[in-house]
């Protein structure tokens, strides 16, 4: 698949093609060193579209999905890699899935939560990532417990055990990690939510959708999007299956 002669101009008009990642979700990006460059799927991804438009990329790195979206406002970014939202398509154009991650709750093993189903009772109080696509899903779906929101997952984390929050919510992989850190933290087995992750455009920069759909499809149709999954060692995630079933 060869970018049509406009595509660099539309795509990247800076002429390099600048990618927020975001190092807050461990299965879409890590940082092995302080200082050195970002690495895993969604790198991966920037940099494979950035040889098919011929153009230099360059890494915008965020700590949060929230912060990556407000980076929209500044043009600080041509390409981001989030959750697909509702919420958050009047202002981007989303590719389709590349790859599904869940959504998982974790809470202290002597506590009263069990499943899913007992987190939403009045009172409750819920640790997320502000602008999260888990924070956007449980605002909507949550009828009778509480968010609270702090910058950073993990920041959620720290102030679910500094506060003696009840539930914390997250990326399943993520949570598992702060879950280790203690015997006494438990992940649910069960999922929340599914993450969709795709490849997003501004709106008003959206002329290259088909391109970046295309490119989406032949990245999971070649193996690609695995191949990188299992490099970074991220094996949970599940790559997304083609656009034709949704």
């Amino acid at each position: 698949m060869q970018a049509e002669p406009q595509l660099p101009r539309d795509l990247a008009p800076h002429g390099v093609l600048r990618a927020a990642i975001n190092l807050g979700n461990t299965v879409l990006a890590q940082r092995p060193d302080p200082g050195s460059d970002p690495t895993g799927v969604s790198v991966d991804l920037a940099r494979a579209l950035a040889v098919r438009l011929d153009v230099p990329v360059q890494f915008v790195v965020y700590d949060a999905a929230g912060k990556v979206f407000d980076g929209l406002a500044n043009d600080d970014w041509d390409i981001a890699f989030l959750a697909i939202d509702s919420s958050r398509a009047e202002q981007i154009t989303f590719s389709p899935p590349y790859l599904e991650i869940e959504g998982a709750f974790m809470a202290r093993v002597d506590g009263p939560f069990q499943r899913c189903a007992d987190v939403d009772r009045k009172g409750v109080k819920i640790a997320v990532g502000k602008g999260s696509a888990y924070d956007l899903f449980l605002s909507r779906s949550l009828v009778s417990a509480e968010l609270e929101r702090f910058p950073t997952s993990r920041e959620s984390f720290s102030q679910f055990v500094a506060q003696e929050l009840d539930v914390l919510a997250g990326v399943r992989e993520v949570v598992k990690g702060f879950a280790a850190s203690s015997p006494q933290l438990r992940v649910f087995p069960e999922s929340f939510m599914t993450i969709r992750q795709a490849i997003c455009l501004p709106k008003h920069r959206s002329t290259g959708e088909r391109f970046v759909a295309n490119f989406v499809e032949e990245m999971k149709a070649e193996g690609i999007v695995a191949a990188s999954l299992e490099r970074s060692g991220q094996t949970a995630a599940t790559v997304a299956p083609p656009a034709s079933e949704f």
